[in-house]
C-alpha cells in the first residue's frame, strides 16, 4: 500500500493505520519522496555525522503563490462521479467545485491546509534531519488573509515544535506556510522562474554552519561552513521512491522501506497538532509516549475526529 500525503485525517487515524500495517504484515510506504532521493539522503548524512556541528534548529518553508479559490455554488454531481464514495467518512454536503478535486485541501472536513498538503513533505524532512520523533510542545498562529472565498484552512501559518532530548537539551522545528507573493530564502527558490514563485524546502542551523535543501522541481542541497560561510557540501538528484516501494512489496522486507508508515504517522502527527493549536488558539503540551495532549480534553477530541465523527459505513474501527 502506497499512502500519499497525509496518511491520516487526524492523529487517531494515523495510529490505527500503523497498527493495521503491523498486525497484517502489510508493506505500507508514506509518500514523502525526499526519503528516497540520493541527494537528500546525503544531506541527512552530513547533518547526522556532525559536518555542521550540533544541529539545534530546523526551518521548513512552504511559500507557494496560490490565488483565491473564489466561491462556488452548489450544483448537480458530475456524471460518472460517485460522490457518496468520494465524500467517504466526511459529512454529506451538497456538491461544489471547491469541495471537489484539489480544493478539498482547503476545507476542514476533508483537508489539512497547505501544512498537510505540500508542507508535510518539509515537516518530515525537517524532523528527519533533526533526528527527532514526536514533540513535547506545539504552537501555531496564523489566519486566512486577503481573500473572501470558500477556503477554511489558513493560508498563512507559523508553527513551532519543541522536542525534549534524553540529554536534557531541546531541539526546535519551525514551519511556515505563506501564500501569494513570496520571496527566496537561503537560496531556496532561486533556480528559475517556476522555483522563484515557490520557495519550498528546509534550512538546518548548526554550531558550525547551515544547510539548505529544496525539493520543488529537483531534490538538491547546498551548505555553508564556519563563521566565514565557506561553501560546503552540495548535491542534486532525482528520487526512486516508487522503485523502493515496489522492491519492498516483492521482498516483503518492511525494514527496507525508506519511508515506513510509522514515520509517516509521526510527521503527520506534527501537522495535526499544529492545526489543532491554530484552531483552538492555544499552545499544546504533548506526551509522546501516550500520544495525548496533556490536560486538554478539547484538543484530544479534535485530534481523534472531533465532533465530525465518521459517516457510516466509512467508519474506522476501534480495533483493527
Amino acid at each position: 500500500m502506497y499512502v500519499e500525503k497525509p496518511c491520516s485525517h487526524n492523529l487517531w487515524e494515523g495510529r490505527q493505520l500503523v497498527r493495521a500495517a503491523q498486525k497484517y504484515g502489510r508493506i505500507v510506504q508514506h509518500g514523502t519522496q525526499s526519503r528516497s532521493a540520493r541527494a537528500q539522503i546525503e544531506a541527512i548524512g552530513h547533518l547526522h555525522k556532525g559536518t555542521f556541528g550540533d544541529i539545534y534548529l530546523a526551518r521548513g518553508l512552504c511559500f507557494k503563490r496560490r490565488d483565491t479559490i473564489g466561491r462556488s455554488p452548489a450544483e448537480p454531481v458530475p456524471h460518472g462521479v460517485d460522490y457518496d464514495l468520494w465524500t467517504g467518512p466526511a459529512p454529506s454536503k451538497p456538491f461544489t467545485r471547491n469541495r471537489f478535486h484539489y480544493n478539498w485541501h482547503w476545507i476542514w472536513d476533508t483537508g489539512n491546509g497547505d501544512l498537510g498538503n505540500q508542507g508535510v513533505h518539509q515537516v518530515d524532512f525537517a524532523r528527519w534531519g533533526l533526528g527527532v520523533g514526536l514533540p513535547t510542545r506545539v504552537s501555531a498562529i496564523g489566519g486566512h488573509f486577503m481573500f473572501d472565498d470558500d477556503q477554511e484552512t489558513p493560508n498563512t501559518l507559523n508553527c513551532a515544535f519543541e522536542f525534549d532530548q534524553p540529554d536534557g537539551h531541546r531541539k526546535v522545528l519551525e514551519f511556515g506556510v505563506r501564500h501569494w507573493i513570496t520571496n527566496d530564502e537561503a537560496g531556496l527558490g532561486s533556480g528559475g522562474l517556476f522555483r522563484r514563485r515557490n520557495t519550498i524546502g528546509n534550512i538546518f542551523y548548526g554550531s558550525n554552519g547551515y544547510l539548505a535543501a529544496g525539493s520543488e522541481d529537483a531534490f538538491s542541497y547546498e551548505s555553508w561552513l564556519g563563521s566565514d560561510q565557506k561553501a560546503g557540501p552540495r548535491g542534486k538528484s532525482g528520487s526512486d521512491h516508487f522503485a523502493n516501494f515496489i522492491s519492498c512489496v516483492r521482498s516483503r522486507k518492511t525494514a527496507a522501506l525508506n519511508a515506513p508508515i510509522d514515520q509517516g504517522h509521526i510527521s503527520c502527527a506534527l501537522v495535526h497538532l499544529a492545526n489543532a493549536s491554530y484552531r483552538l488558539g492555544r499552545a499544546l503540551r504533548f506526551d509522546p509516549l501516550t500520544e495525548q495532549v496533556v490536560g486538554d480534553d478539547e484538543a484530544n477530541r479534535l485530534l481523534s475526529g472531533g465532533d465530525r465523527g465518521y459517516r457510516p459505513p466509512f467508519v474506522v474501527p476501534e480495533t483493527v
